[in-house]
């Protein structure tokens, strides 16, 4: 079974068209990175696969589940997170994990267990009453994303985790994104670095709506004479007519 299969995908706003007729299929497993300009699609493309939003027309399954009719199943089976928002920064460091541990519906034994593994996993033990506001934000980062997958989930959805944060925080983060896919979580994330898009195993590019190319990035490389995955981005985003 796919991790995530979409057929001719389709999002319009009045007579605006946001996400025009995509099709693609992710792997289980596999780090697939949703790259494209502001403006392109890629969020509302992100809500629909995580059942926010319903689709105008076409088709989509997530985990296992039709997007129309199962949108609360999907829910149950993936993680989030956003670079706008990821934790309660009044909140304590335990009481965040213990806080999305509940709505990810952890049992108060499993969730106990899972408070003290992540605190020490994360080198947080005595930060464990430190507001998060008060952390750094890669801490506040590596936090959000073990939070995300607190539960095990089938899929997670990244929406620009790493925005702001240092390159060396950035890569470190993406060491917890290859562990999280060896266990076998589908990681789904679009990020605006392009040497992000180098650690993915595959890429897909959306300009105006629609994917425009999707492949390995060394293959991607190789068909735009490109040196880099920023050199492919340029090519394609010439293309882009409309903005934000």
């Amino acid at each position: 079974m796919k991790a995530i299969e979409t057929k001719e995908l389709t999002k319009r706003f009045g007579t605006f068209t946001a996400v025009d007729h995509i099709s693609f299929e992710v792997e289980e497993g596999e780090i697939f990175g949703f790259l494209g300009a502001n403006g392109a699609g890629k969020t509302t493309a992100m809500r629909m696969l995580s059942g926010l939003s319903t689709p105008t027309s076409g088709e989509a399954v997530v985990a296992g589940f039709n997007v129309y009719s199962e949108a609360e199943q999907i829910k149950q089976h993936i993680g989030y997170m956003s670079q706008k928002f990821s934790l309660y920064g009044d909140l304590k460091v335990w009481e965040n994990i213990r806080l999305f541990g509940g709505i990810y519906g952890l049992p108060e034994k499993k969730l106990r267990e899972k408070t003290d593994e992540l605190l020490q996993t994360l080198g947080l033990e005595s930060e464990r009453n430190t507001l998060v506001d008060s952390l750094p934000l890669g801490w506040k980062q590596k936090l959000a994303f073990s939070v995300a997958i607190i539960h095990e989930p089938n899929i997670v959805f990244l929406d620009e985790p790493t925005g702001g944060v240092d390159p060396v925080t950035r890569r470190q983060f993406w060491e917890l994104i290859y562990e999280a896919s060896a266990r076998g979580i589908t990681v789904f994330v679009t990020t605006h670095y392009m040497d992000e898009a180098e650690y993915c195993n595959r890429v897909s590019i959306m300009v105006d709506g629609r994917i425009e190319a999707l492949d390995e990035p060394a293959e991607l490389k190789r068909q735009f004479q490109a040196a880099d995955m920023n050199g492919v981005f340029q090519a394609l985003a010439r293309k882009a007519t409309r903005g934000e």
